[in-house]
């Protein structure tokens, strides 16, 4: 764990950066330049420098982006257009969604699997029309897709996005700032996509991300993106933020970071994303990891992802052991930290089916003690996406 993990810790805050890196090795995003004006404190995620946080601090960036706008540099995450008539078909056959029955104009949040049922990455499609559809991946992930997509895709073309920029613009004022850009994109309903212009920049806008609030993601050439992004901090309602504040606002609403609450020892149905198995895909079962899946979905999996509540106000981090109160071992915490909307600690976990239920009481082994706390539904923020 690196110094600035560390000083997180103290905070109560999430912790997301692994082991520092030599600065010479990390990558940069086309809004770097950008960041260092605005004071950003970087560090080094997922082999990219990335801003942890603004002045104002990752608290303040988190409620304003619950009650205004904030502005994410998600450029780092790894996008690819899939060319084809195909495609639709043969991306079926590594996911479990309906991929062929994706409408122009819509994107589906699915999973790559692996024979085991295993996950591989979580993945954002859109179908963009002219048999092409975008892909959006984890960064820390994004060569193994790639290579995985281009191994079995058949004759549908591959093409890697390089030198493109990824923006998240998310909050309750996100519609209004981006509307005055591109009137169109208020009319995007939730997980549409569509080719737009935003202040005359060529742009691919989706009403979706990952804080649970509505937004938009934006995908645009690298070289424009700085104009972009200050044409949107221009306004009143919006400030930037960092991973911080993005992370502690994916956690309240429930949403999985690859590496910690998902990964190719986990299946959909333990992580609870179940959902998205298509209903045609149920009836083919002919993804991979399909056996295993079914599997559990007909006699329920030994473990389950769920949301805890600790009690108190110390903060439950990611490895922290779960027991159940009669001694046996439950489970572990994935992702932990402090929530500033509900101003106490929450936490992700996998424990066993049997202590799954909403307010089941467990204990965290945590610094030598036993820490109560009840399993919570998720999220533990209410959604507030676009109807």
């Amino acid at each position: 764990m690196g110094p600035a993990g560390d000083r997180h810790a103290e905070r109560g805050l999430p912790i997301i950066i692994g082991p520092d890196e030599a600065p010479k090795a990390a990558k940069t995003t086309p809004l770097d330049a950008l960041h260092q004006a605005l004071g950003a404190r970087m560090v080094t995620f997922a082999g990219y420098s990335m801003p942890l946080q603004y002045r104002p601090g990752i608290v303040a960036e988190h409620r304003h982006c619950r009650e205004h706008a904030a502005l994410f540099d998600v450029s780092h995450m790894g996008q690819a257009m899939l060319h084809g008539a195909a495609a639709a078909a043969a991306l079926e056959q590594l996911v479990p969604s309906d991929i062929m029955g994706l409408s122009p104009g819509r994107q589906r949040y699915t999973v790559l699997l692996n024979e085991a049922g295993g996950i591989l990455d979580d993945v954002m499609v859109a179908n963009l029309g002219q048999e092409r559809l975008l892909l959006v991946v984890n960064a820390s992930r994004k060569d193994a897709d790639f290579a995985h997509l281009a191994a079995n895709l058949g004759e549908s073309r591959v093409e890697v996005l390089e030198g493109r920029a990824l923006l998240a613009l998310q909050g309750p004022s996100a519609a209004a700032v981006l509307g005055a850009l591109a009137p169109q994109a208020g009319s995007l309903p939730f997980m549409g996509s569509a080719a737009l212009g935003v202040a005359g920049i060529p742009c691919i806008v989706s009403r979706s991300g990952y804080t649970g609030e509505d937004g938009f993601e934006i995908s645009l050439p690298g070289a424009q993106a700085e104009d972009l992004a200050r044409r949107l901090l221009a306004a009143t309602e919006v400030i930037p933020a960092g991973l911080g504040a993005r992370d502690t606002l994916r956690l309240e609403a429930g949403f999985c970071l690859y590496g910690n609450d998902i990964d190719e020892l986990t299946t959909p149905v333990e992580a609870g994303l179940a959902w998205t198995i298509g209903k045609r895909r149920r009836v083919a079962w002919d993804f991979p990891g399909a056996a295993a899946i079914r599997d559990q979905l007909e006699n329920g999996p030994t473990r389950r992802r769920v949301g805890l509540r600790p009690e108190g106000r110390a903060p439950a981090r990611s490895g922290i052991e779960i027991v159940a109160e009669d001694g046996t071992r439950a489970g572990t915490i994935t992702s932990g930290g402090f929530s500033p909307t509900l101003s106490a600690p929450i936490a992700m976990a996998y424990v066993r089916a049997d202590l799954a239920a909403e307010t089941t009481p467990v204990l965290l082994l945590a610094r030598n003690r036993q820490l109560p706390a009840r399993v919570s539904k998720l999220p533990f923020v209410p959604h507030r996406y676009a109807s």
